[in-house]
């Protein structure tokens, strides 16, 4: 299906392909001639243009449109779904997050996992359990080197010693294997102290900082199990961690909003007044029984703040400042490889979580949620359901209904199967508020683009 995606924001006039990838800034003449060019010939549409402009700007444009279509530019064909690399793409697991602490030192009100224990009882993954999981993600890996291990909980300082032999087990057996082991922790940071940002910053590839923002909006959110503000326990600790942080390494500051901090870019701004150039800010993701969720007429608001501060991201660049905002991150000249274009995260195949009681999950999202245990790590041989693995396997924006015909498929890919999941109880129907604000933020992220090459020329 050929296909283009068009909008106007911040002045710029900007043009999609959406299956080859190219993205353009266009005059009026030529953004008002693609509302018709791929469906009437050139003399209907001086027709009916003819009161807007010129004859001539008009053919040109036209004939402009016509050589970007005869280069491969514009209203390309989709040749993705039969691409080899996705037709013949392997069965391996390539990252492992392991959930080493199902217990937690804040209560954060919003948190997906319950206060870390995700419904269940509070408990610590033995040495073991870990140990294990390492030795399965390198057999189940093929011929894949780098492979990730994600640190996760709860909160997973809260389990360091047995975090620490896990890194040194993986550097005791990668090599041995052919294999790069990048291991990365998040953390809330209540817990870190000189020894233990040492080794996050000598053997962390990368570090997730968890912090909501300004101080009255995360201390109204992640409060201590003693119902107190976090945000000057956490603060000094997270600068200290990125001021002695190598700069071959990866670090990111990660926040959430909710329905009571809608002006979330001055949270955005606050990380970087503090110090952190690498920040996010993401969407709380609840039904609307909980009061903080975001709700569909939450959406204009959230779409301005998107779009505002999109264009003051923008101008805060050109002006040389280093700030960056995760979701407006968009490489237009290599992005994301075909697969991962097409079937995303890869969770229940190349992507796994691993509990503390051995049970192996498709992600950290679906944690506690029995139906899908994949398997256990204890096991002489594990053996992970083919239906489950079948059914995330298929769940790619081709098998997607509202993804095939959707302009955004190849930067969202599909969404998350776990949200799809827990709002409309098939992994295959998306989660529609997230779609709503993964497409304007693709779209905020181009236009970024848009005005950093015009102007910054």
């Amino acid at each position: 299906m050929k296909m283009i995606h068009k909008y106007n924001m911040n002045g710029y006039n900007i043009v999609m392909d959406v299956n080859g990838g190219a993205v353009h800034v266009v005059d009026d003449v030529t953004y008002r001639v693609l509302d018709y060019y791929d469906e009437k010939e050139m003399d209907d549409i001086v027709c009916l243009l003819s009161d807007e402009f010129d004859k001539e700007k008009i053919i040109e444009a036209y004939n402009e449109i016509k050589e970007l279509v005869s280069e491969g530019l514009l209203y390309t064909e989709d040749e993705y779904e039969y691409h080899p690399s996705f037709v013949n793409r392997e069965p391996v697991v390539k990252a492992l997050c392991l959930n080493v602490a199902h217990d937690c030192n804040l209560k954060c009100k919003y948190c997906f996992a319950k206060q870390g224990d995700f419904g269940g009882q509070a408990e610590l993954m033995p040495y073991e359990i870990g140990r294990k999981a390492i030795d399965f993600l390198i057999e189940r890996s093929g011929n894949r080197k780098n492979l990730e291990v994600d640190f996760f909980g709860g909160e997973p300082l809260m389990n360091w010693e047995v975090v620490k032999k896990l890194v040194k087990y993986g550097r005791s057996v990668e090599k041995f294997a052919g294999k790069n082991i990048r291991f990365t922790i998040t953390t809330n940071g209540v817990l870190l102290d000189d020894e233990k940002i040492d080794f996050i910053n000598e053997h962390m590839h990368n570090v997730v900082l968890s912090l909501d923002g300004r101080k009255d909006i995360n201390d109204g959110m992640r409060p201590t199990v003693n119902d107190k503000g976090s945000y000057d326990i956490i603060v000094p600790k997270f600068q200290k961690l990125i001021s002695k942080r190598p700069k071959d390494k990866y670090y990111y500051i990660r926040g959430t909003f909710t329905r009571d901090n809608l002006d979330f870019s001055k949270d955005v701004n606050h990380f970087y007044d503090l110090g952190f150039e690498l920040t996010s800010v993401e969407p709380v993701v609840d039904d609307e029984t909980n009061p903080f969720a975001l709700r569909e007429e939450d959406l204009p608001k959230i779409f301005s703040e998107y779009e505002n501060y999109a264009n003051e991201l923008a101008q805060r660049q050109l002006n040389g400042e280093k700030i960056k905002f995760f979701h407006f991150m968009i490489d237009l000249n290599q992005g994301p490889c075909v697969i991962k274009r097409i079937t995303g995260c890869g969770a229940g195949n190349e992507y796994l979580s691993v509990v503390p009681n051995g049970d192996i999950y498709p992600c950290h999202q679906f944690v506690g949620k029995d139906e899908f245990i994949l398997g256990n790590i204890n096991s002489e041989k594990i053996e992970i359901p083919e239906n489950i693995k079948s059914t995330f396997r298929n769940a790619h924006v081709y098998n997607k209904e509202s993804c095939k015909s959707c302009w955004n498929k190849f930067y969202c890919s599909g969404g998350c199967h776990a949200n799809a999941i827990n709002f409309n109880g098939d992994i295959n129907k998306p989660y529609d508020l997230g779609c709503e604000m993964q497409k304007k933020r693709t779209e905020c992220a181009i236009m970024i683009q848009a005005k950093l090459l015009t102007e910054g020329e």
